[in-house]
């Protein structure tokens, strides 16, 4: 049988991706709903490695899987409905990619299973899972689950600037408070005034960095957010042209120009969900399929970026890095 190609129609249409040639008696098609708040130029390779995650391990592609793609393309308010569609698409599965994504499929259905793929918020105080181990509904995936991440992105912030006094935070409202109130929480303690800027679209990245700009702050944290890693090279471009060191969940933005990154690898993180749908597909009851945590965290230094700040990372710092630009 000759294998089946599926062109991707991506901005709210259906994309599909065939998942390998097709064994001699190939096993039913299968359909998994991608749900993502995104737009396509973020999202595509994100595609790739949930596809290398479903063909699991050693790369066997025994599964007849359409990937059925639908993007909010930054429009929060489209997710219910493109949810829905998903629904009436008779998926098998949805991998929700973030909080606002994962309560739009959780809104849609409580019956097709839905594999999350959410940093910010704690699954079990949102009601996502009753645990876990023990998931007991229709959602499991891959949850960050420590809100002291973003704290701990402080931490190496002031280390790598000393004499930090106020910072400005980055903050997408639409993933809720829990980070939020875990850095401001940690800024007490380390005697750090902090000014929050919020950003819900695109749009609002760069007014948010004029008015960093305005407010004299001597760094920027990026909490985590879809909006905020899928604008990598535009943050890091905004943040140099300020001169402000900064740091963020997402490894990609220092790569880009920012100076400190520290945070999961986010193409594993599809990957992991990819493998949790395969296992679905093949049988796994999601009730009872335990939540993940990302496997994989990397410290990535921009030494190129702190001689243009001025800036002499500390050797204790540098040490404790996965990558240094230099």
């Amino acid at each position: 049988m000759t294998r089946r190609e599926f062109i991707s129609l991506l901005g709210g249409a259906a994309a599909a991706w065939p998942l390998g040639a097709l064994a001699q008696e190939p096993a039913r098609s299968r359909k998994v709903g991608v749900l993502h708040p995104g737009q396509s130029t973020t999202v595509s390779a994100r595609v790739v490695a949930i596809r290398e995650g479903l063909s699991g391990p050693g790369n066997l592609r025994d599964l007849n899987v359409e990937l059925v793609i639908r993007l909010a393309d930054g429009d929060l308010s489209r997710l219910p409905a493109l949810a829905a569609d998903l629904v009436n698409n008779h998926v098998d599965a949805i991998i929700a990619a973030a909080p606002p994504a994962l309560q739009a499929a959780a809104g849609a259905t409580t019956s097709i299973p839905v594999i999350a793929i959410d940093l910010e918020s704690d699954p079990v105080a949102s009601g996502f899972v009753m645990s876990l181990a023990q998931p007991g509904r229709n959602i499991s995936g891959v949850f960050l689950d420590f809100p002291d991440f973003s704290a701990k992105c402080l931490q190496l912030l002031t280390e790598a600037v000393p004499t930090l006094a106020g910072v400005g935070v980055l903050w997408d409202p639409s993933t809720g408070p829990l980070q939020l109130k875990a850095v401001e929480a940690a800024a007490k303690g380390f005697g750090i005034n902090l000014q929050v800027f919020e950003a819900r679209r695109v749009a609002d990245i760069a007014e948010a960095f004029y008015a960093l700009d305005r407010s004299r702050v001597q760094g920027v944290l990026l909490l985590s957010s879809p909006l905020i890693a899928g604008s990598p090279q535009l943050i890091a471009d905004l943040a140099t042209r300020r001169n402000l060191p900064m740091i963020s969940l997402f490894p990609e933005i220092a790569r880009e120009g920012g100076l400190l990154g520290y945070g999961p690898d986010i193409q594993g993180l599809f990957r992991q969900v990819g493998a949790m749908a395969r296992k679905v597909l093949q049988g796994a009851k999601v009730a009872e399929l335990p939540a993940e945590r990302p496997t994989r965290f990397q410290l990535v230094i921009n030494l190129k970026t702190a001689r243009t700040l001025g800036l002499e990372v500390p050797p204790t710092l540098l040490a404790r890095a996965d990558e240094v630009i230099e």
